[in-house]
Order: C-alpha cells, then structure tokens, then sequence
C-alpha cells in the first residue's frame, strides 16, 4: 500500500508551485504569500463527435490536474482535521492534487453561464450525459452548461483511467513520527472465501486501506468478531485463527496463514458470508482527508472567477462562468451535505462557491473530516449502525434543536453566520427512509413535530421510488431476496426537471415549487409499525426461465434505526471531525425517531411527495424495501426494492385473492391507459416537475409498450 507523504514532488511536469523540499510539519512559520494554484490540461478531445446540441453546438471534454496548496494558518482552513500535521512546502504551504474532467461548448460564447459541478461517487463520474444512453440528459448541454467532474476523496485509488483521484497529505507526529490510533470496519462477505480485502464495509471495498502499525495481531487492539444479526452475541476469532495476509492463489497453493500482506485479511477455514466479521485494528499513516473539502471549494472558485493559474496558465472557462450549481448522488450528495455543514461553501475571498446545491438520494453526512476517515456507508438493519456520518445534524436550519443529543444548529449554521448559503435541494427516495434514517431532516428528532424548513431550501420525495430509481430490469433470485428486486417507479425525469427549476431560482430568482414530502400533521408520515399495505399476491415470475409464484407479501416493519453515538472525547459529533478514540462507538442509550411513508391502502403506493407517471398510472406496486432471504438473517436488501405487478384481469386477480386493482379495473383499455398516462404527464409538467420532453417520450412509450387490449 501506497501512502503519500508527500504527494507533489519536485520535478513534476507542469508544477508551477515554486521550491521542494521543505520542512515536513513546518507549520509554526507564517505564509509566505497566497496559496498557489497550477492547471494542468492532459486532453481535450471532442465530445460525442457528430453531435450538436441545439443552438448550443459542440462540446469539447477537457481532462486534467489541479495542483493547489492550503494555508494551514488560514480560518477557513482551521476545522480540517490534522491539517496541522500535515507535511507543507518551503513557502509553508500543504499541497493537493485534484484530477477534474470538464464538458463545455467549443464556442463558449453560446454557453449559458452556469458551471455544473457533479461530485464523483467514490471516484466515479455517474453520468457524462452520453445521449445515447439517457436521451434526456443532453438537456444539460442544450442549455450551454459547462459541466464540472472533480475529485473531493483521497483515498480512491487510480484502478482506472476513468476515475477520478485525489492527492492529499499524510498526517505525522511533529517529530515525523506515524500518528496511530483506532480503527474499525465491518467485512461484508458476498461468497465463502479464505480472504478479505481491506477497508472493506459497505461500498468502500475498493478504497485504499490504512496499514496496521503491525503484523502482530495479538497486540492489544487487534480482534476480530463475527455475528449474524445486529444484537446477536460476538463469537471472537482466536488471533491464532486469523491474520493480516493473503492466503489465495491458483490452485489453492498458499493456504492459511498465507502470505504476509497489511490489506488483506485471511481466516483459516475462510469466511462464512452469513456472517458481518467485525475488524479492529492499531492504523498508522491517517491521511488528512478534509483537505477534499477545501480543494473543492478552491477548484470550483478557480473555474469559476479565475482568468489564469499561478503560472499565467488559462483557466478554459475564464470570464464566462456567473453562476455555479453543485450536485452530488448518495455517498457523493451526502459529500456535498458535509461541505455545507463544515463552512466550505465560502470561497477564500469571502464570496460563495456555489449558488445553489442538489443533495440527491442523500439522507446523512460523510465522514471526511476524522483521523482515518473513510469516507460513505451503507444502511443495512445489520451493519453500519456505528458507522461515521451519525452524528452530524440531519436538521437543515441554522437553529435547529437536537433533543436527542442536547444540541443546537444545523446543516446551514455556518454559512447562515457567514452570509454564504446557497439555494439548496434535498432530493429523497423511499430507501432514504428504510434503510438511511431520513425522517429527521423532516421531523425534530423525537419525531413529534414536522420541521418548518429555511426559506432557501426544499425537500422533495420521490413517492414509491428506490436508491437508484427505475431499474433498467426487474430481477429475481428467491435465494438472495423474498420479492422480486428492482422498482418500476422512475425519478430520473423528476430529477432533471428539478435542476432546472434550480437554474430558474439561482439565475432567474424564480422561487421553485413548495416542498413535496411527507408530513405527521397530515398523517402521510408515520411510525413504521403504523403503515398499512393492502394483501399482495403477485403473478408468477420467471427465474431461470421457469414461471414461479411470487409469495404473497407478509409486512415485517423492518427498518434501520439511528441511536445516538460516543466516539469519545476528542471527536466533534456535532461536526462529524476529530480524533475518534472509542472505536467502535460505545451507544449512549438514546435513539432518534424514524418514521417512514404512509401508502394507499389500495395500491400500496405511498400517498405524499412528487408522485411521478409510474404511481399516477401504476402497473404495479414498487416498495421501497425488499427483504434478505438468507436463512436466520434479519436484514433489507441494500437500497432495493421490490415489485409485485398488478394482475391484468379481474378474473386473475379475484383467483389470487390480491387485494389491489388489476390493470383491467384501472383503465379498462389501452387507450385509457394512455390518456392515464398523459394526464399524469401533462399535471407533472404543469407544476414543473416533469419536462415537456421528457413527458412526450413517457406518453410515446405507454403507446409503444401496450398492457391492455
């Protein structure tokens, strides 16, 4: 494994920043001068050769680097953790290194002014807006945006061209000595295998782990455990039983204990996937991750309002770019939460770096800014729970009140004091609620009280959707989970239609539709033991080609519940920062209220938020939670659904004894069905959550794809 104490060397191609070699930790010496910053294009290359966006044009993609520093004496700089410690330059200065890809019109005369920044999920760019793949995405480039792709995380490794890395620092002692301290991380195991690669956890197996500070894992410190539900009794792993190494290869010639290795871990007899194997260990090296935080901040600023980098290099965008949007999508959303939270919507100069944000599918906060930070988690019933990105505040005003934790203040503390909040979007699906513990930023944290929200914000639930929205595929293997896996409702029109009504606030000051969300004063939120489905019997189902009936629905109430958390004295709950010295947390004993949304008792569709065509004119019920079905295991599917379709005929669904309405009963006719459609689509356009394309191509598919006669 690779740390990097010192992530820009002398020499670099393209390195304007001047003089190496510095002191490491020479941080008790002023600033020299402003923090330097060094563009470096590697490519640019068209995009979608042929293709021209309307009146727009063109596009180009430009690929590169921006090489920055932070000022470790600088306010704004002060709440990254171990910032301090970190290595700087002769001019005292600590250095990044941020990969950027960036989509803009060849002409950028016709550019429409607005710098779209998408943040990479782990390192991944979700969409390059190829319209071939999603037609309605190219509204983006239609309307002249210049689309940002930058990397914020630093501990993604460079395991493909195509995804984006950061360079930051490795904290050290003052003597340059290895900081070590605590760390945990649970092994989610998929298939019987004698090796575990680390950090492992939920959705960060590919990351770059920290080392352990030995090999010797008998050292106090070092344990693992196993279990298979939450709260079940830990069976320990005798340190003779398991070991840092690998123990694969061809053949099966390397056998326990296998080869030495610090990311990897061996069990002898291997691991059992029933099992959540819980890891403890001494790490050394932490890298100093909320320096993604500021270089974020620092690139956008540079696009943004820069004509040229240290070295007279020119900035591709320069004098075009007035206004800045920033989106992220789950672990990347909730990214974007945590650089609100922590103060780094506030350029250096003072002004903003964006002027509106989209938190999309994003429920929490990251963990970015604490020693041996890993940033992003999952939701499952039986893991996670003790995860970073807990204890941060998931109330949005300023002057929110934690009456589970004592606490004051919210996502929008910092820039409310600073007079540097954005417009800002929370988009939520039904998995946000499930599995991701999203009632609090609706409800005070007893969950007795719907919240009232900033006036620059709103909060917008895709009624009936899952994580990920529509699946490209409904599938089922009955081994892996009770119902069918996947949901039918689709929220990706709903999404774009919403970033335009934040163009429309941010640039045109058009205040975007009220809040679509559930509430407890309307009785659409509510206890998840209150939430009343009607009797689902679905229709058979092909797997491996052979039609198979789906069980009828039993409902479970099963949820993820959110307890109050004591990472010890040196970590700041309240920022999610610190230095966490109780790892794994010890629970305090208080939990937060989770509510969920109340459906139809007809369709089993949630009745409140943006209910987009696929819940006005269902087919069939898309839950927003599926059912694990492993034997003795107690857990959701991670961020899936479940889909039961309707019967097509009275006749059928009267036999089953299905309690909802087939589609015969619903519409009657084909035609009926697709003025249904077309109604819900002409509504949704109406009050601005659909586009009108986007409603044409929904209307041409209902035609296209008949379910009635």
């Amino acid at each position: 494994m690779t740390h990097l104490a010192r992530p820009l060397a002398c020499g670099m191609a393209l390195l304007a920043l001047a003089g190496c070699g510095g002191s490491d930790n020479d941080n008790d010496k002023a600033s020299a001068a402003t923090p330097r910053q060094t563009l470096a294009i590697t490519a640019q290359q068209d995009f979608t050769p042929g293709v021209s966006y309307g009146q727009v044009g063109a596009y180009e993609q430009v690929s590169g680097t921006i090489k920055g520093e932070l000022d470790p004496n600088d306010p704004k700089n002060a709440i990254i953790q171990d910032l301090d410690l970190a290595p700087v330059n002769d001019r005292g200065m600590v250095e990044y290194s941020a990969d950027f890809v960036m989509l803009k019109p060849k002409d950028m005369s016709k550019a429409n002014g607005v710098l779209r920044y998408d943040a990479p999920n782990r390192g991944n760019i979700l969409t390059m807006l190829s319209p071939a793949q999603v037609p309605g995405d190219a509204v983006y480039l239609e309307r002249g945006y210049v689309m940002l792709y930058s990397a914020w995380q630093g501990d993604v490794p460079k395991s493909s061209p195509a995804r984006l890395t950061l360079q930051v620092p490795t904290a050290k002692n003052k003597d340059g000595s290895a900081i070590t301290g605590p760390y945990a991380t649970e092994l989610i195991i998929n298939a019987a295998t004698p090796v575990a690669t680390l950090p492992n956890g939920v959705f960060n197996g590919s990351m770059i782990p920290y080392a352990p500070v030995s090999l010797d894992n008998t050292q106090p410190g070092f344990s693992l455990a196993r279990r298979i539900n939450e709260g079940d009794p830990k069976e320990a792993i005798p340190a003779s039983q398991w070991k840092f190494a690998d123990c694969t290869a061809a053949g099966g010639a390397n056998p326990f204990p296998g080869t030495a290795d610090p990311a990897k871990i061996c069990v002898n007899g291997g691991f059992d996937p029933r099992y959540v194997y819980e890891l403890t260990y001494i790490a050394k090296d932490p890298k100093v991750m909320g320096v993604g935080l500021a270089a974020l901040r620092d690139t956008v600023t540079f696009f943004r309002s820069k004509a040229a980098d240290t070295s007279g290099a020119a900035n591709p965008v320069a004098g075009r770019i007035r206004n800045t949007i920033g989106q992220g999508t789950s672990q990347s959303g909730n990214a974007m939460k945590t650089f609100l939270h922590l103060g780094f919507n506030q350029a250096l100069d003072g002004g903003k770096v964006f002027d509106g944000i989209f938190a999309h599918v994003a429920a929490r906060q990251t963990n970015i800014n604490t020693r041996f930070a890993v940033p992003g988690g999952g939701g499952n019933v039986r893991t996670d729970h003790r995860a970073f990105g807990q204890t941060a505040p998931r109330g949005l005003s300023p002057d929110y009140v934690d009456a589970v934790a004592g606490r004051t203040g919210g996502v929008m503390k910092r820039c409310s004091d600073t007079g540097s909040c954005p417009k800002f979007f929370l988009g939520l699906s039904g998995t946000e609620f499930w599995q991701l513990q999203g009632s609090p930023v609706l409800t005070d944290a007893l969950g007795t009280t719907d919240l009232a929200q900033p006036s620059n914000a709103r909060v917008y639930y895709y009624t009936s959707a899952q994580h990920g929205g529509k699946s490209q595929a409904i599938g089922w293997n009955p081994s892996s989970s009770v119902y069918p896996a996947g949901s039918n409702v689709d929220f990706a029109d709903t999404f774009r239609a919403l970033f335009i009504d934040m163009e429309d606030w941010v640039v045109r000051d058009v205040a975007p539709p009220a809040s679509e969300v559930p509430k407890l004063a309307d009785g659409t939120l509510v206890r998840p033991s209150q939430v009343a489905f009607p009797v689902m019997k679905g229709v058979s189902w092909p797997v491996g080609g052979v039609a198979t009936a789906i069980p009828a629905f039993q409902y479970r109430a099963l949820f993820n519940s959110y307890t109050l958390l004591d990472f010890g004295p040196l970590y700041r709950p309240q920022d999610e920062s610190g230095i966490p010295t109780i790892v794994p947390p010890s629970a305090v004993g208080k939990d937060y209220a989770i509510l969920v949304p109340q459906v139809d008792p007809s369709t089993g569709l949630a009745k409140a938020g943006i209910r987009s065509v696929d819940v006005q004119a269902p087919i069939g019920t898309s839950l927003e939670f599926n059912y694990v079905a492993t034997p003795g295991v107690t857990d959701l599917v991670s961020l899936t659904g479940a889909y039961f379709p309707f019967h097509r005929t009275e006749a059928a669904r009267i036999a089953a004894g299905d309690g909802r309405p087939s589609l015969e009963s619903l519409y009657g006719s084909q035609a009926a069905y697709v003025a249904r459609v077309t109604a819900a689509a002409n509504d949704l356009v109406k009050r601005r959550f659909m586009l009108q394309a986007d409603a044409d191509r929904r209307i041409q598919a209902a035609i296209a794809n008949p379910i009635l006669p």
